[in-house]
C-alpha cells in the first residue's frame, strides 16, 4: 500500500520539471492528481497519460495560477471530481531575471504574480476545504535564493522569501484544524531549465556546491512525499532546504 493510497494532491504546474516529478512519485505512492499549467499542450497532455498509466485518476486544468477567481474554479472542480483535497503543491513558478536597477515594474510584477500570488490564492482556495476534513497538507515551493538572496533575482528572491512566510502564517492558523503548511527550498536543481545553461556557467554553479552536483527534480519530490505524508504528521511551519551543502 504507498503512502499516499487513496489521497488527491492538486499540483500546480506540475506539466514538466520539479512539479512533473512530483506528480509521477505520489501517483506511484497511489494518489490521485489533479494538476494545472497555463495550457493544454502537448507537454500536459504527455504528462497526463504518464500518470494515467501509473493506475490513479488524473485531471489536467488550463490554468493562470496567478488568477484569483480561477484557482478558485479549479480548486471547486477538483472537490466534485474527487470529492476530497489532502495535499496542495504550490509549484507554479517563473524567473524575469535582471539586475534591481534595471529590472522594470513589470518584470517584478510577473514574478510576484506568478510565484507568490499563486501560492496564496490556491492556499486560499483550499483552506475551506481542508478545515472541513480537519485534515491536509500544503507544500510551497520556495527557493535557496529566497533565503540569501541572489544578484540579478531581486523579484525572485523576494517571491520565494514571501513563499516562506506565507507557509509559517498558514501553519500558526490552521495548526489547530489539523492542517500542516510548508515549504521547500531546493538548490541548483537540473531542470530544463538549467541544463539549457552554457557548459562554464554550469561548471560555475556546480563549483559552489559542497556535493558538486547539481540536484535533481526527483530528489525534490521526494522531499515533498515526506512532507505530504503522514511521514511528516508533526511537521509544520518548517523551511527543508534541498541543496547539497549549497547553503
Amino acid at each position: 500500500m504507498g503512502l499516499l493510497e487513496g489521497k488527491t494532491a492538486l499540483i500546480t504546474g506540475a506539466a514538466r520539471g520539479i512539479g512533473k516529478q512530483i506528480a509521477l512519485l505520489f501517483a506511484k505512492e497511489g494518489c490521485n492528481i489533479a494538476f494545472t499549467d497555463l495550457e493544454l499542450n502537448q507537454p500536459t497532455i504527455d504528462t497526463s497519460n504518464e500518470l494515467k498509466a501509473l493506475g490513479v485518476k488524473v485531471k489536467a486544468y488550463a490554468s493562470n495560477a496567478a488568477d484569483f477567481d480561477a484557482a478558485h474554479d479549479v480548486v471547486n472542480d477538483v472537490l466534485n471530481e474527487f470529492g476530497r483535497i489532502d495535499i496542495l503543491i504550490n509549484n507554479a513558478g517563473i524567473t524575469r531575471d535582471t539586475l534591481l536597477m534595471r529590472m522594470s515594474e513589470q518584470q517584478w510584477d510577473e514574478v510576484i504574480e506568478v510565484n507568490l500570488k499563486s501560492a496564496f490564492n490556491f492556499t486560499h482556495a483550499v483552506t475551506p476545504v481542508m478545515m472541513r476534513q480537519r485534515s491536509g497538507s500544503i507544500v510551497s515551493l520556495s527557493s535557496v535564493v529566497g533565503l540569501n538572496g541572489n544578484a540579478g533575482q531581486a523579484n525572485y528572491a523576494a517571491s520565494k522569501a514571501g513563499i516562506i512566510a506565507l507557509m509559517k502564517t498558514t501553519a500558526k492558523e490552521l495548526g489547530a484544524r489539523g492542517i500542516r503548511a510548508n515549504a521547500i527550498a531546493p538548490g541548483f536543481i537540473l531542470t530544463d531549465m538549467t541544463k539549457a545553461l552554457n557548459e562554464d556557467i554550469l561548471k560555475q554553479f556546480v563549483s559552489l556546491i559542497p556535493m558538486r552536483r547539481g540536484g535533481e527534480p526527483e530528489e525534490v519530490a521526494k522531499v515533498a512525499l515526506f512532507l505530504a505524508s503522514d511521514l511528516s504528521s508533526y511537521v509544520s511551519g518548517q523551511v527543508i532546504q534541498v541543496n547539497g551543502a549549497m547553503a
